[in-house]
């Protein structure tokens, strides 16, 4: 058992554990201090010291979130020295903002505005520098926008980058005032190793990073008589859009935002949910044929562990940051873009319409996905698989704009042809949820059998644990299976780009004997998305990947090979999983990039 220590806040006694911080005490006591650098997710800092509180017996005004707690501390979180001293704190960060916050993307979610209005910096004290600085713009990307002139050096997304992901794309440069945040040799995020994750634009407290905006795009394309606009939503949006229109984290507002998607003028509202099914059929008899050529075949050019292909953030880190193993990814497209080729193909020919005047939209919880949708390789109906990717923040802001009263719409459900779904898609918005999904229609393949866990709930690849492991020994299979009889498939699964280069790196230095691997970009996998509703932290991400499982477990169907309009696609469209047909549309391969 941890060390006591006994202290007081603001005259109020309190014991917490040695270790513990002044601003961690204080929340105990529901007092809040103000914070810009520090965030749930990241290492200490101390950098911005907004967070200062008196303590007895020191002369300087020490920073809450780095100052561990001593035994009979004496602590004042709101004296006049500390709320002069914050405040001349906020109006320094002030004079070097660009502070035109009514056109900023960020109005009204941005943490340095909520300090600036609760210290009533009404008449800065200090000479506005920002038409004296160089501050640059990146806007080469099509996910993430950096801007300078709005960054307050807290260095979050640099902890963020380096910390939660490993790959280091932004960094500090220089020194003194002319210290900035930068890329390697100030290259635009769209050169460097960006994955476009965006876990660093959920972390900015400011406007310095969001994601690129395609909501005019959208409504433009609503708005014109000409063309057909089809609406697809990811698993993990359901669960988290509820957030950015005030409600409580972890609330599932499915048919609401179905509703809502119709009234703002989609012509279809389609699910993602479809794709997710469809691509558990792809994969899964993928790597059933992987293992039959590895076990049968005998075959030596078979790459195994085969990964997971879902996730765009991860599929550019191991561009970047394990190009050899880009074999032993899924050639399966990512369900959005499955969506996106199908909408162009099978969707207009059982609309009959034009493919050149469908309008192909995703709403995701990922800034990656914007990426992914300019990839060249995503062309293969003949036209640009998908148009614009949002994320569920911008859908968020278009409900808004639209004056929706979200709370208090009605429920309804997708549209058909390609709006059918199980709760195996649905369970894709969670990390470990597409190797469950796969587990549950592969065994069921190969033995006829559910898979032996609890009522489908293959609880050890759930959880928060960065790595996570679970074998399924497969006993009882058909008889074209039977080369399988016995076997113990293992698998592994990893979230956030850190756990996937140790997964990775154990694959490389062979001390891996996988057959399956999934691995998500983000934390807590979608629901912990780049394009989530901010702020982000463990907390929120766990009771969105609840609610993620309670959707699972209140569907009629569960697994994806019992989805009816998947088996209906099959038979009308595509044949079999792996035909010809499914490779020509979704299917892809990725390439090596320069780690620089």
């Amino acid at each position: 058992m941890a060390k006591q220590i006994n202290l007081t806040i603001d005259g109020m006694p309190i014991t917490v554990d040695e270790g513990t911080t002044i601003l961690q005490a204080a929340k105990k006591l529901n007092i809040h201090i103000p914070t810009l650098c520090y965030h749930d997710d990241l290492c200490v800092a101390g950098n911005c010291r907004v967070c200062v509180v008196e303590m007895k017996g020191s002369r300087t005004l020490p920073a809450s979130c780095a100052m561990p707690v001593a035994e009979g501390m004496e602590i004042q979180t709101n004296t006049i020295k500390v709320r002069t001293a914050r405040k001349h704190i906020i109006d320094l960060l002030l004079s070097e903002h660009n502070a035109k916050c009514t056109t900023c993307y960020k109005n009204g979610n941005c943490e340095l505005q909520e300090l600036a209005a609760e210290y009533k910096i009404s008449e800065p004290m200090f000479i506005d520098l920002v038409p004296h600085k160089n501050y640059q713009m990146d806007a080469y990307s099509p996910s993430i926008i950096k801007d300078d002139s709005k960054c307050i050096r807290c260095q979050r997304c640099v902890r963020t980058c380096e910390e939660l992901q490993h790959v280091s794309a932004l960094g500090v440069a220089y020194k003194g005032d002319k210290m900035k945040i930068s890329t390697f040799f100030e290259n635009p995020m769209f050169e460097v190793v960006c994955t476009n994750c965006g876990q660093c634009v959920n972390r900015c407290p400011t406007g310095a990073l969001v994601e690129r905006n395609y909501v005019d795009e959208v409504w433009q394309a609503i708005f014109d008589e000409d063309k057909h606009v089809v609406v697809q939503t990811a698993p993990a949006v359901r669960v988290a859009l509820g957030e950015a229109l005030g409600m409580e984290p972890g609330e599932i507002v499915t048919g609401k935002m179905v509703t809502a998607l119709k009234r703002l003028g989609f012509d279809s509202v389609l699910d993602t949910d479809f794709s997710a099914d469809l691509t558990i059929m792809e994969e899964g008899f993928e790597l059933l044929g992987r293992l039959k050529k590895a076990l049968v075949d005998k075959d030596p050019n078979v790459r195994l562990p085969m990964a997971t292909s879902c996730s765009p953030g991860w599929i550019k880190f191991i561009e970047h940051t394990y190009p050899e193993y880009l074999d032993n990814l899924s050639t399966c497209k990512s369900p959005q873009q499955m969506f996106g080729a199908l909408a162009k193909t099978y969707y207009a020919q059982k609309r009959n319409l034009d493919p050149a005047k469908i309008v192909s939209v995703s709403i995701m919880p990922c800034t990656a996905k914007k990426f992914e949708a300019d990839r060249p390789e995503m062309r293969s109906s003949g036209y640009k698989d998908v148009d614009y990717v949002l994320t569920t923040r911008e859908l968020a802001i278009m409900i808004k704009q639209a004056g929706i009263d979200f709370a208090s719409l009605p429920e309804s459900h997708y549209d058909s042809v390609m709006g059918a779904s199980t709760g195996a898609a649905v369970i894709f918005g969670a990390t470990g949820g597409v190797m469950e999904a796969a587990l549950r229609t592969a065994y069921e393949v190969v033995t006829g059998r559910e898979v032996p866990f609890d009522g489908l709930n293959i609880t050890p690849v759930r959880g928060m644990d960065g790595v996570r492991e679970a074998a399924v020994k497969i006993e009882g299979t058909k008889p074209e299976w039977s080369f399988l009889e016995g076997a113990e498939l293992k698998t592994v699964v990893a979230h956030g780009l850190t756990n996937a280069k140790k997964v990775m790196d154990a694959v490389r230095d062979g001390k891996a004997n996988w057959h399956f691997i999934e691995i998500m970009a983000c934390p807590g996998g979608c629901i912990g998305g780049g394009g989530q509703p901010i702020p982000t932290n463990e907390e929120i991400r766990k009771k969105r990947a609840e609610a993620i499982y309670r959707e699972d477990e209140g569907m009629p169907i569960r697994k994806s090979h019992e989805n009816p309009e998947v088996l209906a696609i099959y038979k009308e469209f595509l044949g079999e999983p792996n035909s010809h047909k499914s490779h020509e549309l979704l299917h892809t391969h990725y390439k090596e990039r320069q780690r620089y």
